[in-house]
């Protein structure tokens, strides 16, 4: 008589369950609420960002002169006006759209040369790497604002889209480092030997296996860079090397500091939006690094 095995004896093959990404984003929000700076930081560049978004719904007024010349912070005018008559309030608000585009877009640029050039380097190592690394070298080794100054100054019309540019081919080694390093670690990891053994190519390796793994060390060094970038527009444009045009705090810093004796206000509020945004950034950036736990070195 032949003995049959019972379908509940089978062995079940072993699920691995790996948490669902709205788990993990959960996870990172549970510790970064236990942070007050990094929820105070998170307060203010989402308070910045809407301000930039809607200022021509929320401004009190429009960018056309509303009032007298360099009239004090007063019920009308809360942060004054200035030597022409326009609310300060309203430059400031109009001035956090300038300035945060040049954050997010130079960032947005810096991400891409750091993530091609530092993935490339790691993955592949031996002369590619060596040729990369020594690129990188050089341009990190180059002192930041003075090559900001001579890269922006070489150009008759500055537009603020060329200024980003310049920042963000300046700006992106520190990132193709750390990219580098993450690369060199991980194209070891048994998955991805087992994508490669499968004949997945370099490319899907290097995208879909790899560089996910990568994005909460990128996003931290992101979210710290936008500050600076923003502080880098700022001094260009106060230094008088900016985009005129663009009405950022930066040109606002510049356009008041002949005045800062007599009327301090059109000098004092640009620059305290600049100081609340960077600081804002800045408590951000470190409090998702220690919810998602990273150690970024060089």
């Amino acid at each position: 008589m032949n003995s049959h095995l019972p379908m509940n004896s089978e062995k079940k093959k072993e699920k691995v369950h790996r948490p669902s990404r709205a788990t993990r984003i959960f996870v990172v929000w549970r510790k970064l609420r236990k942070s007050p700076l990094a929820i105070a930081g998170l307060g203010i560049v989402l308070l910045m960002s809407m301000i930039a978004l809607f200022s021509p719904v929320i401004s009190p007024y429009s960018l056309n002169p509303s009032g007298l010349p360099m009239q004090p912070p007063s019920m009308e005018h809360v942060f004054g006006t200035d030597i022409i008559g326009r609310d300060m309030l309203t430059l400031v608000m109009y001035g956090a759209r300038i300035s945060m585009y040049v954050g997010v877009a130079a960032v947005s640029i810096e991400m891409v040369i750091g993530i091609c050039v530092g993935m490339t380097a790691g993955y592949f190592g031996g002369i590619i790497d060596e040729i990369l690394m020594r690129i990188t070298d050089v341009v990190f080794s180059l002192p930041i604002l003075m090559m900001l100054l001579v890269a922006v100054s070489m150009f008759e019309v500055r537009s603020i889209n060329t200024i980003i540019l310049v920042m963000a081919a300046l700006e992106w080694p520190f990132m193709a480092r750390v990219v580098r390093s993450g690369y060199l670690s991980l194209r070891e990891e048994t998955y991805v030997e087992a994508a490669r053994s499968m004949g997945a190519s370099n490319f899907r390796i290097m995208l879909r296996h790899i560089l996910p793994n990568m994005l909460s060390v990128i996003i931290v060094l992101a979210t710290m860079d936008i500050p600076w970038f923003i502080l880098y527009e700022s001094t260009l444009t106060f230094l008088g090397f900016g985009d005129p045009m663009a009405s950022s705090w930066g040109v606002l810093l510049e356009n008041g500091f002949p005045f800062m004796r007599t009327s301090w206000w059109n000098l004092a509020f640009p620059g305290l939006a600049l100081l609340v945004t960077s600081l804002g950034f800045n408590l951000l950036g470190d409090g998702l690094r220690d919810a998602l736990d990273i150690k970024v070195r060089e």
